[in-house]
């Protein structure tokens, strides 16, 4: 099963983005990715900026490098620049909004398809497949059960299944607002914010009156409050036939996350409960920590 690290969804600085990924070319990973998914304002690094990382971190590993979409579009210039990532003629490209797939599948390349497209079906992925999707990586909801049932529509219609990646550690993205909160927040508008994010490198914990962490602001982006893990699904996982787990980056001790996957998948046992959140893989509430014997 291949480990792939997914493209960072905080705002970090253009050095630390730079160290992050010099670290991670050293690290057991099969797939890369990198890009801006969460705010075009996000300038740290530009479009080719992010091109030339790509190349220069292929240069430095074995890993295969994709370059990663915006998923809320809301400007011309950003449906421009979001043209431009998709013809570049270098690099796979994961579409995380339908105009993504849609430049891809004009020009005939292949795609990743991200969790941000809702595909919950077998002839919505086949329709996707069919204009180039090679590997697609479930919305983060999908449960284990819904994932299962979906691969054995696929079979019986005799529909193609694409490598399947499943987001398997880190802040769930959960939903996307042309609302910036991070600079709500800080009472600054969006279209003013000073870059506030910047301030944030693991998101905002929003918290409820009881005190506890709900939801993570990122931005226009709202995470799940804990972090997803999956680390003690793996041998479920390996059944089913799923290729890739994706690992989404943090600010530290990330390659130590990579380790621990490494070695389960490796043959190292898997640990009994984890960590972090699990609901969804049961079919349970998001934020919910599930044991393997499926009990909250």
């Amino acid at each position: 099963m291949k480990l792939t690290l997914g493209p960072i969804l905080f705002y970090w600085q253009r050095q630390q983005i730079m160290d992050f990924y010099a670290d991670m070319a050293e690290q057991p990973l099969e797939v890369i990715y990198l890009g801006e998914t969460v705010c075009s304002k996000r300038r740290a690094l530009s479009l080719d900026d992010w091109i030339g990382l790509a190349q220069d971190v292929r240069s430095a590993c074995d890993a295969e490098v994709v370059l990663s979409g915006l998923t809320l579009i809301e400007a011309a210039s950003e449906l421009s620049s979001l043209r431009r990532l998709c013809e570049n003629g270098e690099i796979k490209v994961e579409a995380n909004d339908m105009a993504a797939v849609q430049f891809l599948s004009s020009r005939g390349v292949e795609f990743v398809g991200g969790p941000a497209l809702n595909i919950y079906n077998a002839y919505a992925l086949h329709e996707l497949v069919s204009r180039g999707m090679s590997r697609w990586v479930p919305p983060v909801e999908c449960s284990a059960d819904l994932l299962a049932a979906l691969m054995e529509q696929a079979r019986e219609a005799d529909v193609p299944l694409p490598e399947i990646e499943v987001f398997a550690w880190g802040h769930l993205p959960l939903a996307y607002s042309a609302r910036c909160f991070t600079a709500r927040a800080e009472n600054l508008p969006k279209d003013d914010c000073g870059f506030i994010c910047q301030n944030y490198p693991e998101g905002i914990p929003m918290t409820t009156q009881e005190g506890q962490v709900l939801f993570t602001l990122n931005g226009i982006q709202t995470m799940s409050g804990g972090i997803s893990n999956l680390l003690a699904e793996h041998p479920r996982m390996a059944r089913m036939g799923i290729d890739a787990l994706r690992l989404s980056p943090r600010a530290g001790n990330m390659g130590e996350i990579v380790q621990l996957f490494d070695k389960v998948r490796r043959g190292g046992h898997p640990p009994l409960a984890v960590d972090g959140c699990n609901g969804y893989w049961h079919g349970q509430p998001g934020m919910l920590t599930v044991e393997e014997v499926g009990l909250c």
